[in-house]
C-alpha cells in the first residue's frame, strides 16, 4: 500500500498558498480551510449553491494541488456572511381583543 500523496511545499507555494501581500514565503496553516461540505453548512446553503457561487466568483475558492478538493477559507466564508447580512425587520403584532 502506498502512503497518500503529499505536495510538496514548493508545490503549495506554487499554487498560491504561502504567498503574503509582501510576496514573502511563509507557511500556510491548513487548518485555515476547510472543505466544500464544512463550508456549505457554515453557510447554511447546499454545496451544489457553493459550487455556483465560486464558479461566479461571489465567494473565493482555492484547490487542493494534491487532489483537486475546492477549499474555503474560513475568514473569506466569515466576510461573504458580513457582506450579504441583512437587518432583520421587526414586525409588532397587535393584541387580540
Amino acid at each position: 500500500m502506498c502512503p497518500p500523496a503529499v505536495p510538496s511545499v514548493q508545490t503549495l507555494i506554487d499554487f498560491g498558498f504561502g504567498r503574503s501581500r509582501m510576496g514573502n514565503t511563509r507557511m500556510t496553516k491548513l487548518s485555515e480551510y476547510v472543505k466544500i461540505a464544512e463550508a456549505a453548512e457554515i453557510l447554511g446553503v447546499a454545496q451544489n449553491t457553493l459550487r455556483k457561487w465560486a464558479e461566479q466568483g461571489k465567494i473565493p475558492m482555492r484547490r487542493n494541488p494534491a487532489n483537486g478538493y475546492r477549499l474555503f477559507r474560513r475568514s473569506d466564508l466569515d466576510r461573504f456572511l458580513k457582506s450579504i447580512e441583512q437587518p432583520v425587520k421587526r414586525t409588532t403584532r397587535k393584541k387580540a381583543r
